[in-house]
């Protein structure tokens, strides 16, 4: 080998060992996710407070631990309470000309400011800071590719969440664990890229009304067994879809045991509906707040 030829090979090497150990330093240095555990809550907005805290409250049995009010008094928001890590929260001032009446979902993590990090270098839109809440938890919102306000929580001690631990734990909650949220996905491959490669979630079950027809995907939490139901929407949504569509599912061991407290609660028992089975198997039943926001309740083992 000539000189020459023995320098430019050295070049070569040299070269390649350097893009090599960019190579490994860029993805050494690539940010690691921080830990999703599971569904915090999901937030709707109703008409009637009273009407809310009758279903809410009396039907299915949730107590209201904590509210969040302004200065002078007025409600912003309560909180009902399914566990230590899990509420339903109520927004008052719903107008009559809005058809939605999802606000937000929320995803509890373990870091909030690195979440908030990892999400601004996977290119989703952030906040320029965490927010601390009136209730005392970390709190920060970003919006999937649907447009739902997806808020993120980390639970704080001192909190009014961590004040009421072991209170206000119903014995007449009809559930005690939220199993899963329902949300519109009108574009499922933009869906995954948010959901499924950015915040690791997985798939865990699909199907439709019919063997020929796809309309819910379940997408567990990374790190936790509650998940996001996809319900796949094509055009334009009337106020009544949108009820059923965004839903929140609670889990209770016998349906038919739910159903005889629910109509042993009713003001009218024939509104309450028998249950069904559904296309995943299980015993389901659906209810409706007074503003049609569903709540459907869940068997967690599929029919024999």
């Amino acid at each position: 080998m000539t000189m020459k030829a023995s320098r430019l090979l050295t070049l070569i090497l040299l070269l390649a060992c350097g893009v090599y150990s960019t190579g490994a330093q860029n993805q050494s240095t690539e940010l690691k996710r921080p830990l999703i555990t599971g569904i915090a809550h999901i937030a709707f907005q109703v008409s009637d407070m009273a009407k809310a805290r009758a279903f809410y409250g009396e039907l299915l049995g949730y107590e209201e631990p904590f509210q969040i009010v302004k200065d002078d008094g007025s409600l912003v928001l309560t909180y009902f309470k399914v566990n230590e890590r899990q509420y339903i929260e109520i927004f008052p001032g719903l107008p009559p000309d809005k058809d939605d009446r999802l606000l937000h979902i929320a995803l509890e993590t373990t870091d909030i400011e690195a979440m908030r990090v990892y999400l601004q270098s996977k290119d989703v839109k952030t906040p320029e800071k965490v927010n601390q809440g009136r209730d005392g938890n970390l709190n920060m919102t970003v919006v999937d590719p649907d447009g739902h306000r997806v808020e993120f929580v980390q639970y704080r001690p001192g909190s009014l969440h961590h004040k009421n631990s072991g209170r206000y734990i119903s014995s007449r909650r009809i559930s005690n664990r939220i199993l899963h949220v329902g949300i519109t996905v009108a574009d499922l491959s933009a869906a995954d890229k948010f959901y499924k490669d950015i915040l690791g979630f997985s798939e865990i079950w699909r199907g439709g009304r019919d063997e020929t027809t796809l309309n819910w995907i379940n997408m567990k939490v990374p790190e936790g067994t509650d998940y996001i139901e996809y319900m796949l929407t094509t055009g334009k949504t009337t106020r009544q879809q949108l009820g059923v569509l965004h839903h929140v599912a609670l889990l209770v061991p016998d349906i038919q045991h739910s159903l005889e407290t629910l109509r042993q609660r009713a003001p009218d028992p024939t509104t309450i509906r028998s249950p069904q089975v559904g296309r995943n198997n299980r015993w389901q039943l659906n209810l409706y707040d007074p503003d049609g926001s569903r709540a459907e309740l869940m068997e967690p083992f599929t029919t024999r």
